[in-house]
């Protein structure tokens, strides 16, 4: 099998999916997408099922890869701030280049609703991330036991929707207008640092 045609129709079916959403992902649509002949991507994923496995297992590989190269060598950021210029990074990419990437996955996590398997395949994935979040906390020096961990990381997911939206008045009531400062503001208010001391 060909590893680099199997990777342009997974990005092509994350295209698909988070422009037409669900009803529009078929295979026509992702061969169109991919600009190979009819019936590619059947080939490679014979079921519709085939095909929503293939965009979520992309999907994971793709952020998996942004998150290191935010993250650099090494465990992560070894402080504060070069933490939350991580997280900061991580809320652009989901307004700008991952925005397909993350509309297509809430499209998969309606799918799933419908779908107890594809629940499952995503459980662990959305699962990894408090754990993620808790070694980068780890990393850079802050608290990092489970209230830490899952107090930013539900901050950062209801964060994305918002910033799909793009709506002007949410995004500045949010706080998301300025992501620099929301990233600060979130570990702040999870993780405060030591008060300091009056005159």
């Amino acid at each position: 099998m060909n590893q680099d045609r199997r990777d342009r129709l997974r990005d092509a079916a994350i295209e698909v999916l988070a422009q037409a959403g669900g009803r529009g992902l078929t295979h026509r649509a992702v061969d169109a997408a991919a600009e190979v002949p009819l019936g590619t991507s059947k080939n490679y994923f014979p079921t519709r099922d085939a095909l929503l496995r293939a965009v979520a297992e992309r999907c994971l590989e793709q952020y998996r890869e942004l998150a290191a190269r935010l993250a650099g060598a090494g465990p992560g950021p070894g402080d504060r701030a070069g933490l939350a210029a991580l997280l900061a990074g991580l809320l652009r990419d989901t307004a700008g280049a991952g925005r397909p990437r993350v509309v297509a996955y809430m499209e998969l996590q309606a799918e799933a609703t419908r779908r107890p398997w594809l629940a499952a395949l995503l459980d662990p994935i959305a699962a990894a991330d408090f754990a993620a979040f808790g070694q980068l906390l780890a990393a850079a020096g802050l608290p990092a036991g489970p209230e830490q961990a899952r107090s930013l990381t539900l901050a950062l997911h209801g964060a994305v929707l918002h910033l799909l939206t793009g709506a002007p008045a949410t995004l500045a009531a949010a706080g998301l207008d300025d992501l620099d400062a929301f990233a600060r503001g979130v570990l702040d208010r999870g993780c405060p640092g030591p008060k300091e001391e009056g005159p």
